[in-house]
């Protein structure tokens, strides 16, 4: 397995001087297994500020859904320093980090994770209901609506195709208006044509929203829409 580390390569900062929204530093992911331990991530330095968004290119395995694991709080690392908003990560309970993700990060996966005896509308109010929204419901239908879905409510995701059902993934990250999306391959379980309807309204939902954006992707096309792409080979951050 290939392991991410950086170096202190422009690639890995954003530009200006602006107070990042994700701060990450020295930031090393270890895990064990049958042959030993494998080193993941070694090191990462990582700034990323308000309303930017950042694509994250290199090879399958390279530890780019690792690193947005940590940035969710649903994978641990083994030590140095994630901060977003200012609040550290690294060291929370189960329970705090929950709280953190509920407040500030939306994801969308390459799979949608819908629940399958949830309508469109259900789905979506999710988060919404989980921060103890009065108005989760009403929240949920504007969301959907954005992404053109109004017509689509009170159908079950396998009444849905493909695209609709990330089109409700997209509605669900963003229903909260979290300061942080991150997206893990996005498109992977979609045809181009769909695929580029989907990216279209992430973007668009990205600027309005004023979201930062962590992108993960083996598109070069979708890369470059981004302000900036941070390329991981061979287990370091390398020039494009």
């Amino acid at each position: 397995m290939d392991a991410i580390s950086s170096s202190p390569s422009p690639l890995a900062k954003p530009a200006g001087h602006a107070t990042p929204l994700v701060q990450v530093k020295d930031l090393r992911l270890t895990v064990p297994s049958a042959a030993g331990p494998v080193n993941i991530l070694r090191g990462i330095d990582l700034s990323v500020v308000q309303g930017e968004a950042v694509g994250i290119v290199g090879p399958s395995g390279s530890g780019k859904t690792s690193l947005l694991m940590v940035l969710a709080g649903l994978e641990a690392a083994s030590s140095g320093s994630v901060r977003l908003a200012g609040q550290e990560l690294v060291g929370r309970d189960e329970d705090a980090l929950a709280r953190l993700r509920r407040d500030m990060v939306g994801i969308v996966f390459q799979s949608f994770h819908l629940i399958a005896s949830m309508t469109a509308l259900e789905n979506v109010a999710i988060p919404l209901e989980l921060a103890d929204d009065r108005h989760a419901m009403a929240k949920a239908e504007v969301s959907l609506r954005a992404v053109g879905l109004g017509h689509r409510l009170t159908h079950l995701p396998g009444q849905l195709s493909g695209g609709e059902q990330q089109r409700v993934a997209l509605a669900r990250a963003f229903a909260p208006s979290p300061r942080l999306l991150l997206a893990d391959e996005p498109t992977g379980n979609l045809d181009q044509a769909t695929g580029a309807v989907v990216m279209d309204l992430l973007f668009d939902l990205q600027t309005r929203h004023g979201t930062t954006l962590l992108l993960i992707t083996h598109d070069p096309a979708l890369a470059a829409r981004c302000g900036r792409i941070v390329h991981i080979a061979d287990g370091v951050v390398a020039a494009p």
